[in-house]
């Protein structure tokens, strides 16, 4: 069994461990203990000390493989973006021309630099080990966090960002970086990768602010505008399914898409629900896979069954009060694991009357 709780000191070398297979592309986890260790401290001080609104908190999420204490996942939420330092992405955006003398239509993609000082929310550094990736456990990974946003709702900005994982190799090459950003930053791209995660700066000094016309870009480099690595794409439909949408930002190093949503109609958030624990059965009991999570104390998740009952309150299995640390009496919050599915369209009949 799995749960997912706030990640703390004692957790990092374990963390270290996950994430020597995390290769490149997890810009914001890098394989540095000092700068891990700088980010668990980050992470406790924000469920500590919050201000009466967003102010920048970084919450760090494990997943922890709970009979043997593994850690198998990390994921984050960021309060708010910019405001002490800013985010930096493309805006892309796409024109259509035509010359109806010569018969000739074309579309011309461009890519303009793009900074936000006073942004939405993010969720970030999602990453699962290898030997654990299956669809239960990457969603699982995914929306736990927004239970932990409707449970602390003021806490977090209106909108939420994903910036995802771009098409870089595991040698950590970037047929985009090749074509753009070596030219300007005089560096490769995992120094490039490893320099954002320590101060984002030097990507407005350098940067050039003219449009980037990817139509003049090799075709591999334009290839990649806006597409993710191959690994991420579960995690993409997954945030879709939500609700999420392309926002039309894509990221500064390896074009991936940046997708948002309104917070507050995140299906995960706007369909959980708050019920009293009324009584925990030892016995076997049919019920759907729910998303649970404890309404007080440090945030805990897992995934578990959940029935109402005539008396009104809820009904979980011992393993989950055990696992979430929770007696008859205390709250939950709770969403289905997955969207219901939604009823087929009926087609429209050909026959004339």
């Amino acid at each position: 069994m799995f749960i997912i709780r706030p990640i703390e000191q004692k957790d990092l070398d374990g963390l270290m461990e996950l994430l020597e297979k995390s290769g490149h592309g997890l810009t914001s986890l890098p394989k540095d203990p000092e700068v891990l260790k700088k980010r668990i401290r980050m992470s406790e001080r924000s469920f500590l000390h919050r201000e009466d609104g967003p102010g920048g908190e970084d919450y760090l999420f494990v997943m922890e493989e709970l009979f043997t204490g593994r850690l198998v996942g990390v994921c984050a939420i960021i309060s708010k973006i910019g405001g002490f330092e800013p985010y930096y992405f493309y805006r892309m955006e796409k024109t259509h021309h035509e010359s109806k003398s010569i018969h000739v239509k074309n579309d011309v993609t461009s890519l303009h630099f793009h900074f936000i000082h006073n942004g939405p929310a993010e969720i970030c550094s999602l990453y699962l080990h290898p030997d654990f990736r299956n669809s239960q456990n990457g969603r699982f990974l995914s929306l736990s966090r927004f239970l932990f946003i409707a449970e602390n709702r003021k806490f977090f900005e209106d909108q939420v960002i994903a910036e995802m994982r771009g098409m870089v190799n595991d040698s950590g090459h970037s047929p985009f970086w090749d074509a753009v950003g070596k030219n300007f930053f005089k560096i490769d791209f995992p120094t490039a990768d490893y320099l954002y995660v320590k101060n984002k700066r030097f990507i407005e000094e350098l940067m050039p602010k003219y449009p980037i016309i990817t139509n003049l870009l090799p075709e591999d480099a334009q290839f990649v505008v806006g597409k993710v690595h191959p690994n991420t794409e579960p995690a993409k439909r997954i945030l879709e399914q939500e609700g999420f949408r392309f926002s039309g930002l894509v990221g500064i190093f390896e074009p991936g898409p940046v997708l948002i949503a309104e917070v507050d109609n995140i299906r995960a958030i706007k369909e959980s629900t708050i019920g009293e624990i009324a009584e925990v059965s030892d016995k076997n009991f049919k019920s759907e896979i729910f998303i649970i999570s404890r309404t007080s104390g440090n945030f805990r998740s897992a995934l578990g069954g959940v029935v109402k009952l005539k008396s009104g309150g809820y009904k979980v299995s011992g393993v989950t009060a055990a696992a979430l640390k929770l007696r008859v009496g205390d709250k939950i919050r709770f969403v289905s694991f997955k969207p219901k599915a939604q009823p087929a369209k009926k087609k429209a009949s050909s026959k004339k009357k």
